[in-house]
C-alpha cells in the first residue's frame, strides 16, 4: 500500500493491517508494540480493548519524515 493509497483511505483512523501493508510488517508487530511498548513505533496508536487504530493524518506526517513538534511550530 503507498502513502497515496493511504490518503485516499475515508477514514480518519487506520487499521494496523494497513499500515503494516504500508511500512512492509506484520500487523501483529504493530498490535504487539502498540500494547507493550507505543514508543517504540514512531506514531501514535489508540487501543481500544483488543482493537488498535492509528491516526491517518499522524502515520502520514511519521512517514513523511515530519515529527508532531514540527507541525506544532507551524500553527
Amino acid at each position: 500500500m503507498t502513502l497515496e493509497e493511504v490518503e485516499a483511505i475515508p477514514r480518519e483512523t487506520l487499521l494496523a493491517t494497513e499500515v503494516a501493508q504500508c511500512i512492509g510488517c506484520d500487523p501483529n508487530f504493530i498490535r504487539f508494540e502498540a500494547r507493550q511498548n507505543p514508543a517504540r513505533l514512531g506514531f501514535p496508536v489508540i487501543c481500544v480493548g483488543s482493537r488498535v487504530k492509528i491516526p491517518k493524518q499522524a502515520f502520514l506526517r511519521f512517514m513523511r519524515g515530519k515529527s508532531d513538534s514540527e507541525n506544532e511550530e507551524r500553527r
